[in-house]
């Protein structure tokens, strides 16, 4: 079933005039802590449960409910996820939260951090880099490199990352509840 979604104007426009609507922002932590609609809730992808979030609607079950990331991709996994589920009225914030900040909807910005999408990157291309180089010591970790290819590939056929998963579940990208200042851990 194709995700329905909503443009960052229309979700504004809504918002003007029902200021109870719900949207949930299924970014990381930090990503949430950097920018995200004012009135977002976190409710990080990699432990999204649609049936815990529909129940703590209270009485707004039957009422839209919208899904937003940093750029549409994982907020679609998300309505999916509640599809499945059996939840029909779940809409994407399309081009999330970056179309988000062209739009007149309130924004909260804080601690500036680096996006999932970056450090997917930042990490591939060094253990590439690393494969290539040990190849010199020993040739069998080009195989290295070559992994880490094929898991590109896979993800973009996919549209399911391995490494964005696992980097999401480290540290930095955490936030506790005690954190109000944006120095490092």
């Amino acid at each position: 079933m194709p995700t329905t979604s909503i443009s960052p104007e229309k979700l504004a426009e809504l918002h003007t005039k029902d200021s109870s609507l719900q949207l949930v922002d299924v970014r990381t932590p930090v990503e949430f802590r950097e920018v995200h609609v004012k009135f977002a809730q976190n409710v990080p992808l990699d432990g999204l449960d649609p049936h815990t979030v529909m129940q703590s609607r209270n009485g707004h079950r039957d009422e839209p409910l919208y899904v937003i990331c940093r750029t549409g991709s994982r907020g679609q996994k998300a309505c999916e996820q509640f599809h499945k589920a059996g939840f029909e009225n779940v809409l994407n914030v399309e081009g999330g939260t970056l179309a988000c900040e062209l739009t007149s909807l309130p924004l909260t910005r804080g601690c500036k951090a680096i996006s999932l999408e970056r450090q997917v990157r930042i990490a591939a291309g060094s253990l590439v880099l690393l494969g290539i180089a040990l190849s010199w010591v020993h040739p069998g970790f080009l195989g290295l490199s070559a992994f880490v290819g094929a898991g590109l590939v896979f993800a973009g056929l996919t549209d399911t990352c391995g490494m964005a998963m696992l980097l999401s579940r480290m540290p930095w990208n955490r936030v506790s509840e005690s954190t109000t200042t944006c120095e490092l851990r």
